[in-house]
């Protein structure tokens, strides 16, 4: 068989959500079925680290797709054409988007509907996109994977699909997040904090991702109990940050709060294993691989209680409403006073963290893909 995928997230020293999903599952279809053809298909120069040796084959198509416009002539032209030269049986796209002009059996991975929920946060070209093609998408895949539960449930309420088509995969965490011995911690506070404990949060900076909130919560904790707890921000700048700024600006404490801007593999795995706790009131997730991720270091969680989240967090997590300021400082304040609740939130999380695997999201993905050659006449 002849497998197509779509690996143009996989962007060396720049890999998030959707890069990391493409990566964990493609290299391990590679490595289980060798008896198995694969091309991955970049519209970047590819780095050498991304195409394993042996049975694949790396292949750029122009243009770059990275505005709407692009995309349709990436999506709706290039990735047809190649599909086509080589002799695709099975097309993998791991995100969000997939091809119409292809009658080669798809299998399409959504990572939420983010951008239904909040389209006032979404840039506009992107927001017409997403609204013109998404639905076009889903009818056109052949089977459809999702990351969570939740994200199921979204898809099958907002457009009309029949339950059998869609398989709920998950992400999986890197074995280099792992619990920090003591002196560990402290040498990562000395680096990072002033020697201070400190709560983490971790993710791109937009709005949805309620930064601002966060850092009104922190601050009023910080008065509550006068606790020398800094607060750490790990991400790039996206977009509409406005609000985060302000809320730093008024922050009483803003001195300690501080801007670690993109963090690489190097950086994030101590920087998480030496945290208090990850605070993560996100809006919205389709999934939330940093919750994933303190899990597996021994971190207790602060959760947004909404969307995804409670079912990725378990019983690791204090969950509290994401819109109340208070609500997410009385959280901080419990995981700060508290020795016992923090260690049964890690004892919870070590079990919670065994449900989700990339081994298990790739059986899922495979047994998909399986399922859509079958179509193919």
């Amino acid at each position: 068989m002849r497998i197509a995928i779509n690996t143009r997230f996989l962007l060396k020293g720049r890999l998030e959500g959707i890069g990391h999903f493409t990566w964990e599952v493609a290299r391990r279809l590679v490595t289980a079925h060798p008896e198995h053809e694969f091309l991955f298909l970049f519209d970047r120069p590819w780095h050498p680290d991304f195409v394993p040796a042996g049975h694949v084959q790396p292949l750029r198509l122009f243009p770059p797709a990275r505005h709407p416009l692009l995309f349709v002539a990436w999506f709706e032209g290039a990735v047809p054409r190649a599909l086509r030269r080589w002799g695709a049986d099975v097309f993998l796209s791991p995100d969000n988007f997939c091809s119409l002009r292809t009658p080669v059996p798809t299998v399409l991975v959504i990572h939420d509907l983010a951008w239904r929920h909040f389209p006032e946060q979404v840039p506009w070209a992107h927001r017409m996109y997403y609204q013109h093609f998404t639905p076009r998408f889903v009818r056109r895949a052949d089977r459809i994977v999702t990351v969570s539960e939740y994200t199921r449930r979204d898809l099958l309420a907002a457009f009309p699909l029949e339950p059998e088509r869609i398989a709920v995969a998950c992400n999986g965490c890197r074995p280099i997040f792992r619990p920090l011995s003591e002196n560990e911690k402290q040498a990562v506070r000395d680096r990072y904090a002033d020697g201070k404990p400190y709560f983490l949060f971790v993710g791109a900076v937009h709005p949805r991702k309620n930064v601002h909130r966060l850092i009104e919560a922190w601050d009023r904790f910080r008065k509550m109990t006068g606790a020398p707890v800094k607060l750490l921000i790990g991400g790039r700048f996206a977009w509409q940050t406005g609000p985060v700024r302000t809320a730093w600006e008024r922050a009483t404490h803003r001195d300690d709060i501080v801007f670690l801007g993109y963090l690489d593999e190097n950086e994030l795995p101590p920087i998480t294993g030496a945290a208090l706790g990850l605070t993560y009131t996100s809006l919205f997730e389709g999934f939330g691989v940093p919750l994933l991720e303190a899990m597996h270091c021994d971190v207790p969680l602060i959760v947004s209680n909404v969307s995804s989240m409670p079912e990725v967090a378990g019983k690791a997590a204090l969950l509290v409403d994401p819109t109340d300021v208070e609500a997410i400082a009385r959280a901080m304040a419990r995981l700060w006073q508290d020795d016992a609740l923090r260690a049964r939130l890690v004892a919870h999380g070590r079990v919670q963290r065994r449900k989700f695997t990339w081994d298990r999201a790739a059986e899922v993905v495979w047994q998909q893909i399986e399922a859509a050659a079958t179509l193919k006449s």
